[in-house]
């Protein structure tokens, strides 16, 4: 099925014209090529490409990070030129050099949170918890025996306020 796949592609170019020119290779093995504008048999202008052609053939196999950051701005038309290979390695020395000092940074400022949290923090207050104020119990030492409801023995109009005012005069 590939060998076949492939003569149509070999083919249709022949029809159609389309150049492809090598463009670079990354440390992976892909091959990067550039197809110019131009018109096929039928007199419509096609727009210049960029192909990637993989060096792992399988499309299940691809994971993010098999392209080069600076190829695939090249292959999304985000910059012009493509990328050197003197580029890219100085472009991964510079992410490893990166990588290193915000590793050391963050160590440090683990080391000096720890520090300052132990000298400035207050010691922790020890707190009592008695129970949930709804609690009818609330405050006291144990829950009495005894119920504290006067539903069966509340009469209307019988309650006073502790002042003596009455609210209805």
């Amino acid at each position: 099925m590939a060998w076949s796949q492939d003569l149509f592609r070999a083919l249709w170019r022949s029809l159609s014209r389309e150049v492809k020119e090598h463009v670079g290779t990354d440390q992976f093995g892909n091959k990067y090529y550039y197809i110019p504008q131009y018109k096929n048999w039928r007199g419509q202008t096609i727009r210049e490409k960029r192909i990637v052609e993989a060096a792992n053939k399988k499309e299940v196999d691809y994971e993010a990070g098999d392209i080069p950051t600076e190829w695939e701005a090249w292959i999304r038309r985000t910059r012009k030129t493509p990328p050197t290979m003197e580029e890219i390695l100085n472009n991964e020395k510079y992410r490893e050099e990166v990588k290193i000092k915000s590793q050391d940074f963050y160590e440090k400022e683990k080391l000096l949170s720890k520090e300052t949290n132990e000298e400035l923090l207050p010691p922790p207050i020890q707190t009592q918890i008695k129970g949930h104020a709804s609690a009818p119990y609330f405050g006291k030492e144990e829950p009495s025996v005894a119920p504290s409801s006067t539903g069966k023995t509340f009469q209307p109009g019988s309650w006073m306020p502790q002042d003596g005012k009455s609210h209805n005069q």
